[in-house]
């Protein structure tokens, strides 16, 4: 009896099990880092993690397209593996740059990839969910290891920075030994002529039989995407050299679109609150160090918290709504951090403290803000906007984009608290201010539409300026899509039920 694919697993709990998919004092003396002239050496150890990530991104879109998706995000692990090994083992700076280096490489290529495995595999109805919840079981590492971090603070010695970075083994071996049993994008099949193979992966992720009308038109559909994108696509060398041609299909915008959503994130704040928590709680609120460390970890449950209400609200809210929100409170949470820092800084004001210490309360309220909506659509929305023939390199370009800002401001930000003080603020108060409008004129909805509902769209040449089309800003689908699926789904129905007649003639 032949085994049943990817442990069983059909419709609903096959699409969900894919998504399932501070430093102490012994860190610093056995790498020589301590002291005010290892600062700068300090803070690129930190930073070049994201150089790594970058390199990894770019990698994607030509390893991963080839490839696949599974195969990617096992290589990716794999080198994921030898970095940590190389941190954890570290005695020298060197080693332990070329460490985080190599983990960024791989954790470039699975962050590039992972998304776009998950959006093809998934529904249109529960893509947005889907993809949430995988951000959010990141945000729910990071919680973990700020508890830990926590809890080792009072340990000391090797283990407080080893044992953390050696956890990562535990959701290693988890991918290798659940990714490999996993269905493969039936649109990556479906683009290197593996039709039969993607067609029953459409079947068992949907639960239906492969003669089924709906996996007959569901399939069909996107093998004309397929031959339309291969006909009409512009290749890396023509966008270099900003030769876009006619075909209608608005590569460049939409390559643009996605990566900006990653540049938002970034430049929005997060980096500053996620990476420097405890060390803005020091130095800006004027907290002891366990004190910011205790705090740090009870701002990321609130982060996991909101990162988990978000799930249900990208689809029914949709992605447009929801950055907009997120991007809101960012804008609020920095205007009132400026205000009561500059009160807490200000000479001879009688109420310093206390204005700083309520000023914690922003940084929570950030927090939970960020993970309503920037958390997760960044890395969504470049998988659902992007066609199929630009849709791994263009998650890898917004990935990309992702860690070389990343990188930016986690580099900046130790010099713009030191040298600007409050005023650091203001910078991202303006950010977020611009980011809005922004949103609101230029990105057209992506909430309930199939991926093929969007190349259509683009197919029509929309204006860049989205405003002022209900259509391309509607949360629900537009019933031209939906008439348009149902007619090819009768079209199929047609010719199965003329192939049961001829077969039916022959018995």
């Amino acid at each position: 009896m032949m085994k049943q694919p990817y442990f069983g697993l059909r419709g609903g709990w096959l699409t969900f099990w894919i998504t399932g998919v501070n430093i102490s004092e012994d860190y610093l003396d056995v790498l020589d880092l301590n002291g005010p002239s290892k600062t700068n050496l300090l803070s690129i150890i930190t930073s070049i993690y994201n150089i790594g990530c970058f390199f990894g991104a770019i990698l994607a879109f030509t390893v991963g397209e080839r490839l696949g998706r599974k195969k990617t995000i096992l290589l990716g692990t794999t080198i994921m593996a030898i970095g940590a090994i190389l941190q954890v083992s570290a005695f020298s700076p060197a080693q332990m740059m070329v460490g985080r280096i190599v983990t960024g490489v791989g954790n470039g290529l699975n962050t590039a990839t992972a998304p776009v495995w998950q959006t093809e595999t998934s529904p249109s109805k529960w893509r947005g969910k889907l993809v949430v919840i995988e951000m959010m079981m990141n945000i729910f590492g990071f919680m973990l290891v700020n508890w830990i971090n926590y809890g080792l603070s009072f340990v000391g010695g090797a283990l407080a920075w080893r044992l953390p970075i050696g956890l990562q083994f535990v959701f290693m071996v988890v991918l290798w030994s659940t990714t490999p049993w996993l269905p493969e994008s039936p649109r990556w099949l479906i683009a290197h002529d593996q039709i039969e193979k993607a067609t029953r992966i459409i079947a068992d992720i949907e639960n239906k039989n492969i003669d089924d009308p709906e996996i007959v038109a569901n399939t069909n559909e996107i093998i004309a995407s397929v031959q339309y994108e291969r006909q009409n696509a512009i290749g890396w060398v023509d966008l270099m050299r900003g030769k876009t041609g006619d075909a209608g299909t608005k590569t460049v915008g939409r390559l643009l679109l996605g990566a900006g959503t990653q540049f938002m994130q970034q430049f929005g704040g997060i980096n500053v609150m996620s990476i420097y928590m405890p060390t803005l709680l020091i130095t800006s609120v004027g907290l002891k160090s366990d004190m910011a460390r205790l705090i740090a970890a009870l701002s990321s449950v609130a982060y996991l918290v909101s990162s988990g209400v978000a799930a249900p609200l990208v689809e029914r809210c949709g992605r447009r709504f929801m950055m907009m929100v997120s991007t809101a409170i960012q804008l609020v949470c920095f205007f009132m951090m400026a205000i009561l820092l500059y009160y807490a800084q200000k000479p001879g004001y009688a109420h310093q403290k206390t204005a700083a210490e309520a000023s914690v309360v922003w940084f929570f309220i950030y927090y939970m803000g960020f993970g309503l909506g920037m958390l997760g659509i960044p890395w969504l929305y470049p998988t659902e906007i992007n066609n199929l023939s630009m849709r791994t390199k263009g998650a890898a370009v917004a990935t990309a984009t992702d860690w070389l800002t990343n990188f930016v401001i986690v580099q900046i930000t130790p010099i713009g608290l030191q040298t600007l003080g409050w005023r650091f603020y203001i910078i991202f108060i303006v950010l977020n201010a611009a980011f809005l409008p922004v949103i609101w004129l230029l990105y057209p909805e992506t909430a309930d539409r199939t991926l093929e509902d969007l190349d259509y769209y683009y197919r029509e040449n929309p204006p860049l300026i989205v405003i002022g089309d209900k259509d391309a800003i509607s949360v629900k689908r537009p019933s031209e899509y939906v008439q348009m699926q149902d007619d090819d789904v009768l079209r199929a129905r047609s010719v199965t039920q003329v192939n049961v007649v001829v077969q039916e003639e022959k018995e």
